[in-house]
């Protein structure tokens, strides 16, 4: 792909967590909650069509990483032991349902040490359903790019 290209399936990402974090920034002013999602948006533009990146793979990962990280702040409290209980739960959780998603760790641990109150899981499953339709918005704007090169081509 060419510089242009890269650039604009770069801009739909950025776009979509500036824009998580300026809605979620005025309701609960809990910014470490989405850091893992900048890091999904950036998996799903390296490649939309990645296992790893796919809608199911994403809900399913941080989904379950936030609420196992609440389950173990709210059983062992803020720490370490929260922390890495809610990972190594996050680990398994990942394998067991085949829905490996890397920064679901993060989310893990953001729960777990406590960012915020139980209603930001409700927020940040708010936010994981935009990061989703990021992945529909990549794939679209990368089979957009890729028929537009077939035109130019032949």
């Amino acid at each position: 792909m060419n510089l242009r290209s890269e650039f604009v399936l770069a801009i739909l990402p950025t776009l979509t967590i500036l824009i998580v974090l300026g809605i979620f920034e005025a309701m609960s002013r809990q910014r470490f909650l989405f850091s893992s999602l900048a890091s999904s948006a950036f998996l799903i533009y390296l490649d939309p069509f990645h296992a790893t990146n796919g809608v199911r793979t994403l809900a399913v990962a941080q989904l379950g990483a936030a609420t196992l990280g609440l389950i173990a702040y709210l059983v062992l409290g803020a720490g370490y032991a929260s922390g890495g209980s809610a990972m190594l739960l996050t680990i398994a959780w990942m394998i067991l349902l085949n829905a490996v998603h890397p920064p679901a760790v993060g989310t893990s641990l953001i729960f777990a040490f406590r960012a915020g109150h139980e209603s930001n899981l409700v927020l940040f499953f708010l936010a994981v359903a935009m990061t989703a339709i990021l992945v529909f918005l990549e794939q679209w704007a990368l089979w957009i790019l890729v028929r537009q090169r077939k035109r130019e081509a032949g």
